[in-house]
């Protein structure tokens, strides 16, 4: 937008705890400061107008002042409720908010101190005041179980209860499989078919089966659950599901997509029951190479349903007990092991990027509060079900591509140049580097630097750096690669139960086979419409989801090292920043030590190598340096722990 000669943009503007902001622009890697002074008391999340305040009116590296506030993008808010004698505040959850809110006491309700609260505001900051607000809902007390998950859900606007009519609609799904429908699918109940899932999972989208062919290729079998058959499009269960755009896993609870009588029930692959798949049949050789493809509407009955800790052990022969009860089966899953092995090999030496970043593992007792902190171990029976499902994904998406479909792509494009070479200035610490030339950067410059640091100390911290280096995948209607698993082709086809774009593209994969290839132009051009405006959709409700599963991460940590203060651990440096450095310990436990906790010398902070250097001593820390830490302080109110260095003596 132009007026005489000044340039305005709009975007979302980011708040900082200390004041300024930063606004990012739309189709943009690039984020323009906003000083305190020029934020117009926009508040976080807020699309604003600005004016480049740069005389060249440059946008890289630019400084703006907020002119309008657009559209303030929260009219409610969850904190916890301060108690005055004649009036109140509520302290947002979200740090980066910008003002508490100020509650007057007609307003407070039944809000008592330290309650968890959700507060509409009825007028917004301005002039240096704060906002005001209203308490609408009492979530509970800041200690009771189940208040810090309750209050996530509110701060971010989750829809957590499925509207009555959708519950209606779902409980009409018929649970006997119709005849006619039967009869006009591919029979696969007579083969032995396998769900490997965590022992938890109660949403089964994908079974397997794998075969060794005559001519020495392998049969590779993914049936993934038929959801489109009972979530029609424009149905009501269709219209709540791309609002919700995926399930989101919280800790001790989901909020899922679909309501429990479709994705625990008729569209779960349950042992011993028929149910309706859309299959991908791959005959794949001895390189790994998909030869031919088919996909069928199918319809299966699950032989055994597996977990991931029994199919390892039946895989190392670890436990007599299990292999003896899945005896006859033992040569199935030593057949998937083998060509699991085969799959990733071939993606390796592509240029796939097998990141060692574990996850953690997050124990709860019976009121939601935490026993244990620990790292997630993966089996390579978790990579045998990864492995198949990247093929049948890469699959679909390759057939659907040459077919000129409307079509939703897993897409994951490559970094930025400037990015990898900050990379390298971190790498440089470990005597490693990324080659890229002008115009490419290759997935296996980077596989290579992950492969130099298998197994050594410092593999977690190079794996986290080049993660942070990569850009974000989302959903796209436009096939543009994927660079994380050097593919050219990809989609997600795998999870219809839990994510919106499987299902959408369910939909297309159906129409194509009823129609035996010969689709419409004019269904073409309504549903390549359909395919962005979804994805657009589907990769925000992704964004959100993430964001929350983060927090209620965070919640969960801080809450657990709450018990820890005073303790002392060993940890390694996974960030160094220009106000401190962050502790990665063991459990996978993350918190701050500030530049006043680092002991009788003042630190200068080295931006390009990203290390601080002693004035005195010159000791350095650097990214990947082990510390000796204890425990500082921790508030699973702000979420944060921080730490405190202990000397060596």
């Amino acid at each position: 937008m132009k007026e005489q000669n000044k340039i305005y943009y709009d975007g979302i503007y980011r708040k900082n705890q200390k004041g300024f902001g930063f606004v990012k622009l739309e189709g943009s890697e690039d984020e323009i400061y906003i000083s305190k002074e020029n934020s117009l008391n926009a508040l976080n999340g807020d699309r604003v107008l600005i004016e480049i305040l740069e005389e060249s009116n440059k946008v890289k590296n630019a400084e703006a002042k907020v002119v309008k506030i657009l559209k303030h993008e929260k009219d409610t808010i969850v904190g916890t409720f301060q108690n005055s004698k004649n009036f109140g505040f509520v302290v947002p959850d979200d740090k980066n908010f910008g003002t508490d809110i100020f509650i007057s006491k007609k307003n407070m309700g039944k809000a008592r101190n330290n309650h968890k609260v959700l507060a509409k505001i009825i007028k917004y900051p301005e002039k240096g005041k704060n906002a005001e607000g209203k308490i609408i809902e009492v979530l509970g007390n800041i200690n009771e179980a189940g208040v810090d998950m309750l209050s996530l859900i509110k701060e971010y606007n989750l829809p957590s209860v499925f509207p009555k009519p959708v519950v209606e609609e779902a409980k009409t799904q018929n649970k006997e499989l119709e005849e006619d429908e039967i009869k006009s699918r591919v029979n696969f109940r007579e083969k032995e078919i396998f769900t490997i899932d965590g022992e938890d999972a109660k949403d089964l989208d994908d079974a397997v089966r794998v075969e060794k062919l005559a001519n020495g290729n392998y049969k590779l079998e993914v049936h993934i659950a038929d959801v489109s058959y009972y979530v029609r499009e424009n149905s009501l269960l269709d219209q709540e599901a791309l609002i919700r755009g995926t399930s989101i896993y919280m800790l001790g609870r989901v909020i899922p997509m679909l309501p429990r009588e479709l994705s625990n029930g008729i569209c779960s692959l349950n042992e011993g029951e028929d149910r309706f798949t859309l299959s991908c049949i791959m005959e794949i050789d001895a390189k790994g190479i998909v030869k031919s493809s088919e996909i069928v509407k199918g319809i299966i009955k699950v032989t055994k349903r597996m977990n991931y800790n029994d199919v390892q052990a039946i895989l190392d022969n670890s436990n007599e007990q299990i292999t003896k009860k899945y005896e006859k089966f033992i040569e199935q899953f030593k057949l998937m092991e083998e060509l699991a092995h085969i799959l990733k090999n071939k993606r390796m030496e592509q240029g796939y990027l097998n990141l060692d970043i574990p996850e953690s593992k997050i124990d709860l007792d019976i009121d939601g509060r935490v026993t244990n902190i620990s790292k997630y171990e993966t089996k390579f029976s978790h990579e045998i079900i990864e492995q198949f499902m990247l093929s049948a994904n890469e699959t679909i998406a390759e057939r659907f591509f040459w077919l000129e479909a409307p079509f939703i792509y897993r897409v994951h494009e490559d970094p930025d140049q400037e990015k990898v070479q900050e990379l390298n200035k971190f790498l440089f610490n470990f005597g490693l580097k990324i080659k890229t030339n002008q115009d490419n950067i290759y997935p296996k410059e980077f596989a290579k630097v992950l492969e130099e640091v298998k197994g050594k100390e410092e593999e977690k911290v190079v794996s986290n750096l080049v993660l942070r280096t990569l850009k974000v995948a989302r959903y796209e209607a436009e096939n543009k690669g994927h660079f994380g698993i050097a593919s050219k082709y990809y989609c997600h086809f795998t999870s219809p139960i839990r994510r919106y774009p499987d299902l959408f593209i369910h939909r297309i994969i159906s129409k194509y086979l009823e129609e035996n290839y010969v689709v419409n132009e004019k269904w073409i051009e309504e549903y390549k419409t359909k395919a962005d405006d979804r994805a657009k959709q589907s990769s925000e409700r992704e964004k959100i989801a993430t964001k929350v599963e983060r927090e209620s991460e965070r919640i969960k940590k801080a809450e657990y090292m709450e018990s820890k203060i005073g303790e002392e651990y060993e940890g390694i440096i996974s960030s160094v920043t220009s106000f401190g450095i962050f502790v990665e310990l063991k459990n996978t436990v993350e918190g701050l030590i500030r530049f006043e906790d680092l002991g009788n010398e003042y630190f200068i902070y080295d931006e390009d190598r990203k290390r601080l250097i002693g004035e005195r001593t010159n000791k350095t820390y650097k990214i990947g340096d082990k510390v000796k830490i204890r425990v500082k302080n921790a508030s699973k109110l702000l979420r944060q722990i921080d730490f405190e260095l202990v000397e060596d003596n």
